[in-house]
């Protein structure tokens, strides 16, 4: 099968990217990306494509060059999955916040409800990809409901799970370490393997597709967050350690990662993970793991995620017992809220946590972040409901530029790693900040010798 035509269910962080660089790559494949929320794809539509609603290096000038050519955003669902010979759903998969599975389970609601959509509407056989990141064996679930809607259409279900890095989508989409594609070991299924890689091979060599069967596929991407995570988690266990014996984090960090067996990536201590993936996978991954009765599996990813809200916890009670046991209306400034630089996605970010735990011992939080709005980091702090809307509102006070945030502070907090934090004349900061002048870098990416001349209190990770 040739594909012409592809259809997307869900114009988010996944969706948006990945569909662009495919029509971007692929001119001769007509791609259409549907969401139900008429504001996104609005916004995926203005046409200063600066403005489009995610925010990832690259990203607007691909949309600018394949869209109206043959990258289209609709909220037209129902027409766009008629059309299409693949499907790609790239809707959320959230951890359930309800039920037998609560605060680890993936809430499949969202997928099922595309299933039901595909088979209500679909009229010729299809090719269903899941690009959401999803439990092992949910394609069974998905391929039940697709073959029993009665309509004699075949499908073909093929797990194709994003490796993607927020702040390096774009790269990462040009420039994958690989490209997993998952199905069944059938001749229908190995056809519609072939299509897919076929559409890849417009710009990935084949030898960075890895084929394999659907459930190797799905447990994947679990792993490979779940790795990723333990080695962030590692290190901050260590960093800790590093503080109470005077060892200097980086430099362990440099030593360990100079070993070929080890490598240097996901060594940078740092106030701790976000983003949408990483706790998520891990939970799933634990909840799968309990219930299949597999608890010391279980027991051993879970903690994972107890050092990474340890380590959360640890530097907001370090502010507060480094200001002498008291933040109560002290204004302190945290410089980033977006979960890592180059992305303006808050899920679960540092800060959000971190600011909670300051505001409940009566601190005033001020934040600059370069792509995070206002109404994005109060919503940030209302999904926790610690408290009202109005009390979050009234103690975190945004600003759009960072020399005014930092006015009168009693500290500054650095949550996120943007570049531009390390070009700030942080002599005109210091002045205009009550003494001892307080920064806590959250991610280790000041120069501490330089800011403790000028005068300042530096705190950093792990040293």
């Amino acid at each position: 099968m040739e594909i012409t035509k592809i259809c997307c269910i869900g114009a988010g962080y996944v969706g948006g990217p990945t569909m662009a660089v495919i029509a971007q790559k692929c001119p001769h494949i007509q791609v259409t990306v549907v969401d139900l929320n008429e504001q996104r794809i609005k916004d995926w539509n203005d046409p200063n494509t600066d403005n489009i609603p995610i925010y990832e290096p690259g990203l607007s000038g691909i949309v600018a060059e394949a869209r109206g050519r043959n990258l289209f955003f609709s909220t037209e669902v129902e027409k766009a999955i008629d059309e299409a010979q693949v499907i790609f759903i790239s809707v959320n998969t959230p951890t359930k916040t309800y039920g037998k599975g609560k605060g680890m389970a993936a809430d499949l609601k969202y997928i099922e409800l595309c299933a039901r959509q595909i088979a209500k509407v679909a009229k010729q056989n299809k090719i269903v990809v899941e690009k959401s990141t999803l439990p092992v064996r949910t394609a069974e679930a998905i391929k039940s409901i697709l073959d029993n809607t009665g309509n004699g259409v075949q499908f073909q279900i093929l797990s194709n799970p994003e490796f993607l890095a927020e702040g390096t989508a774009v790269t990462d989409l040009l420039n994958p370490d690989r490209i997993l594609i998952g199905g069944d070991t059938t001749p229908e299924g190995e056809a519609a393997i072939d299509a897919l890689v076929n559409v890849y091979a417009n710009w990935v060599s084949k030898d960075k597709i890895l084929t394999t069967n659907v459930w190797s596929s799905e447990l994947s991407k679990l792993t490979a967050n779940a790795f990723l995570a333990q080695r962030i988690s590692s290190i901050n266990a260590m960093s800790e350690l590093c503080e109470k014996t005077g060892a200097d984090v980086n430099e362990v960090a440099k030593a360990i990662g100079m070993d070929s067996r080890i490598g240097p990536k996901f060594l940078k201590a740092s106030v701790g993970f976000g983003g949408s993936c990483f706790q998520k996978d891990i939970l799933n991954l634990v909840y799968i793991a309990k219930s299949y009765g597999l608890n010391e599996v279980a027991d051993y990813w879970e903690q994972v995620i107890i050092m990474n809200d340890h380590q959360k916890r640890r530097f907001s009670n370090k502010i507060v017992q480094t200001l002498y046991n008291t933040v109560a209306d002290k204004k302190i400034t945290f410089l980033g809220w977006a979960f890592k630089k180059d992305t303006n996605d808050t899920r679960e970010s540092a800060a959000i946590y971190v600011a909670d735990d300051l505001i409940n011992e009566q601190a005033k939080i001020s934040v600059y972040d370069p792509k995070v709005s206002r109404n994005k980091m109060l919503s940030d702090l209302d999904y926790l409901e610690t408290r009202s809307e109005v009390e979050n509102a009234e103690a975190l006070t945004i600003f759009d530029n960072a020399y005014e945030a930092c006015k009168g502070a009693h500290a500054i907090a650095i949550l996120t790693e943007w570049d531009e934090f390390t070009t700030y004349d942080w002599k005109r900061i210091y002045d205009s900040m009550h003494k001892p002048a307080f920064v806590f870098d959250g991610r280790n990416i000041l120069n501490a010798k330089e800011l403790q001349a000028i005068g300042f209190v530096y705190n950093g990770i792990g040293a």
